[in-house]
């Protein structure tokens, strides 16, 4: 009788350790799945602009814009739910050079980013949920053979990845303010 107490205590500690290695590790994303990704437009202004600037018609898009001038466009998925946040572009072979994600969290707080399974650099991009950038960073992809290296802490409601350099190239920096798609909150 001992032994058979044993042996299930023993089962239950072995399925609480694997249980928490696959949650840790993010594989139970890929037996569950993501999801469809949401599509919006984001508007990135100038912090010293009044008038918003609008992505082209029948985009969906993030733009900069400075005096109603767009600066650049890019098309963003949106991750809104944990596994999608999770997962993030580490499906992503590469970014075009329009495009990219916006990570949506319950709320503001500080956030951590790691550059889990990348093959390419990112702009990691933290706003608050006033919509005001907060933090960015220019994230190498982890080096060959890890999955993962440094971690990218800012705090804020929302993050938007693009290609590393998009926001050297288009002039969008810190304090500078997001308008997020419809329906975001």
């Amino acid at each position: 009788m001992g032994r058979r107490a044993l042996a299930a205590v023993l089962g239950v500690v072995v399925a609480l350790a694997v249980a928490v290695v696959v949650f840790q590790s993010g594989l139970w994303i890929d037996v569950l799945g993501v999801g469809g990704y949401e599509t919006g437009t984001v508007t990135v202004t100038d912090s010293d602009n009044s008038t918003p600037c609008t992505a082209p018609p029948n985009r969906t898009a993030v733009s900069a814009c400075d005096e109603s001038r767009t600066l650049a466009t890019v098309d963003v998925r949106i991750a809104a739910n944990r596994s999608q946040r999770i997962t993030g572009l580490s499906d992503t072979e590469s970014l075009g050079p329009d495009e990219g994600m916006l990570f949506v969290h319950d709320e503001e707080k500080q956030h951590t980013y790691v550059m889990r399974d990348m093959d390419f650099d990112l702009d990691i991009i933290f706003i608050d949920s006033n919509g005001t950038i907060t933090t960015i960073h220019h994230a190498p992809a982890p080096p060959e053979g890890e999955s993962y290296s440094e971690r990218y802490s800012g705090r804020g409601k929302y993050v938007l990845e693009v290609n590393r350099g998009w926001t050297n190239r288009t002039g969008v920096g810190v304090g500078d303010t997001v308008e997020l798609p419809a329906g975001v909150e």
